[in-house]
């Protein structure tokens, strides 16, 4: 359902914050002890939405998709963590007023100024008084600039200022640490002087057990637990590959300086998807069916030339052009899309945006965020990457488990492997009770660990190793052991998935959408509207009677009734407000239709059907209006279509 919204009044954050807090979407947790920044609760609308949203996601992916749904626990061992890289890599850069000692996050303290200084520039050249203030309306920003100066820049400067800005995401922190000098940022509230960025590692830290020995996290994505379970998911889809897994838990960041309502928390609900796919075909059988999708892109070329303009194609011309890296990558940016649009996103403020070459993580083989535009800029809200075997690859070395999968061959075939072959007689007795340690440490390297290792005993005649239980470094010599590559024929092949991985953040996906579609009555700035989606809203369906006569009772039931029986969640307003009253307080909710009994509907059961943007009334029987609202909310049907038997009314 999609109605022209008949507005001529400007979007305000402040407003629907406002409602937002007012009608309990959410709300900041502890609130009566003063609140933590980056923690929240949600209120009744707030959880209906985001259950819908979640029920939503579950039928898009996990029932169309035929993945195999997983829950993983929320406490995650130290090994695990150091194991996938997150102990040493999974880091923000922070600075830190050297006078007040107030932390700052240096890519969005970057950001923040030049954006301030780049609007300054704008007022001073003469923007319109509606465009200054909605500048003005967006400087409550996550590092609280606090005034936007009227000052012209030189156009080498505005330029210099918008490549800096397109490249934001890509800086180090050294980087960001030269740009603050260069460009003299400083404490935007104070004016104060900052130190160099330093890395701040985001998760939280615990231990389990009353001992307080078996150091642990709170995991900062679901994705561990899905690999881990990797083989047991393999095992339950009878062998057979691709196949892919999903997960919906709570993840914990320790954000440096959360300031932007639901889009940077420290406690947020995520939805993961882990695919995975045979290295050698990453074609998708499904891949046609969406190949005419036309998307927005920003490639990493576009945004490491200093540019942000967007690149308008299809799906499958992204793949065939090599810009998007495979067929199974592209087909889950095509299906994100279409979730995202599904559930109230509007698609012209909807892009993806490839990370450019110094973002990468160092595994991925290429990665997409679907971005989501509002009064806060472009906002990640999905990320969609193809993170090769790096994460099978690593928990299997550490763990000594083959994290694998295998694949009859047609025809037999040669292949060329490194082998190790131990000198049990000498091996022995030489480590004694570590022999069987230093062993698995041997076996559970990958092949290319051990072209490593063979190149190092032909150079040195020893390998040297820091074996975890064993204190010391370890010298292999060249008379324990040799590494050759040898020639074998494989009747099946043995291989490590490659994983393609769509991962959500709800939390800033339900914000964005707040921001979409959010608006106020032509010349009734009072009045808002939350065009929320049918499939999504938090209650589909106003019960109004008009009066609170005992003769209209009866329909009431009934209609609750027949909600009830269809499983359409509904809201009985009888209160002593006007009609209008009554509809405007839900509109400001989201709910979609109303459905108004008067006296008229004593003798005949019709009711009065009100869809909630156009405010548009049709009229019909109790079972007909229902009809049509399931068939809009549950089956994609239009207004128009899903009406057409009713008769328009006029009150």
């Amino acid at each position: 359902m999609s109605v022209a919204k008949d507005t001529n009044i400007p979007f305000s954050r402040d407003s629907l914050e406002q409602l937002l807090k007012r009608r309990f979407f959410y709300a900041p947790s502890f609130e009566i002890y003063g609140g933590v920044a980056g923690l929240f609760d949600f209120g009744p609308p707030g959880c209906a939405f985001q259950n819908n949203v979640i029920d939503a996601w579950r039928k898009h992916f996990i029932l169309e998709e035929e993945m195999l749904e997983v829950e993983a626990t929320m406490l995650t061992p130290y090994d695990v963590f150091k194991t996938s890289g997150h102990v040493d890599r999974f880091s923000d850069w922070m600075c830190k007023d050297l006078k007040t000692g107030e932390i700052f996050r240096a890519d969005h303290l970057v950001e923040e100024v030049l954006e301030s200084r780049l609007k300054g520039d704008k007022l001073a050249r003469g923007e319109t008084i509606q465009e200054a203030k909605e500048d003005e309306d967006k400087k409550k920003r996550k590092t609280k600039v606090k005034d936007i100066k009227n000052v012209k820049l030189d156009d080498e400067v505005v330029a210099e200022y918008e490549s800096v800005l397109a490249q934001i995401d890509g800086y180090s922190g050294p980087q960001l640490g030269e740009l603050i000098t260069k460009y003299n940022i400083t404490n935007p509230g104070t004016g104060g002087k900052l130190e160099p960025p330093i890395e701040f590692n985001l998760m939280f830290d615990t231990a389990i057990g009353p001992s307080g020995n078996l150091k642990a996290y709170l995991r900062p994505e679901t994705a561990q637990g899905q690999f881990l379970n990797f083989s047991k998911l393999l095992d339950f889809n009878n062998e057979k590959m691709p196949f892919a897994s999903a997960s919906i838990g709570k993840s914990f960041r320790n954000e440096i300086a959360p300031r932007a309502g639901l889009l940077r928390v420290r406690e947020f609900l995520m939805a993961e998807i882990e695919h995975f796919v045979d290295p050698e075909d990453k074609s998708h059988p499904k891949f046609a069916e969406v190949k005419d999708v036309k998307l927005r892109f920003l490639p990493k070329g576009v945004q490491e030339s200093g540019s942000s303009e967007l690149v308008e194609t299809t799906i499958g011309e992204a793949v065939s052009s090599g810009m998007v890296d495979n067929e199974t990558l592209g087909y889950f940016i095509a299906r994100i899309y279409a979730f995202l649009v599904k559930i109230g996103t509007d698609p012209s403020r909807l892009r993806f945006r490839q990370h450019m070459s110094n973002e990468m993580a160092h595994y991925a083989s290429d990665c997409w965020d679907a971005e989501l535009q509002t009064s806060y800029g472009w906002i990640e809200c999905v990320g969609c990457a193809d993170r090769s075997a790096y994460d099978l690859t690593v928990h299997a070395a550490r763990t000594g488990e083959k994290l694998v999968a295998r694949k009859t061959l047609d025809e037999p075939r040669t292949v060329e492997e490194y082998e190790i072959e131990i000198q049990k007689k000498k091996f022995g007795p030489k480590f004694r009770k570590d022999a069987g340690a230093v062993e698995n440490w041997l076996t559970s390297r990958t092949q290319c660990e051990l072209e490593d290792l063979s190149k190092e005993l032909q150079e040195k005649a020893k390998i040297e190793a820091e074996i975890k239980g064993i204190d010391g470094t370890v010298q292999l010599d060249s008379d324990l052991l040799k590494i050759e590559k040898v020639k074998k024929t494989e009747h099946v092949r043995e291989y490590t998935p490659n994983v393609i991985e769509p991962s959500f953040g709800i939390g800033r996906i339900l914000y964005s959408i707040f921001e979409h579609q959010f608006w106020a009555r032509r010349d009734e700035a009072e009045r808002g509207v939350l065009s929320l989606p049918p499939l999504v809203a938090p209650t589909k369906v106003l019960i109004v009677p008009l009066s609170n006569s005992a003769e209209l009772q009866p329909l009431v039931k009934k209609v609750s009734s027949a909600l009830k029986k269809e499983k359409i969640p509904f809201k009985i307003d009888d209160s002593s407000a006007s009609i209008g009253k009554r509809y405007a307080r839900n509109d400001e909710l989201g709910t979609p239709f109303g459905i108004t009994i008067d006296f008229e509907s004593v003798p005949d059961d019709s009711v009065t059907l009100r869809e909630r943007d156009s405010t548009k009334q049709v009229r019909g029987s109790i079972d007909d209006v229902i009809k049509a609202i399931k068939e809009i909310t549950y089956e994609d049907t239009t207004w128009a279509k899903g009406t057409a038997g009713l008769q328009a009314f006029n009150s």
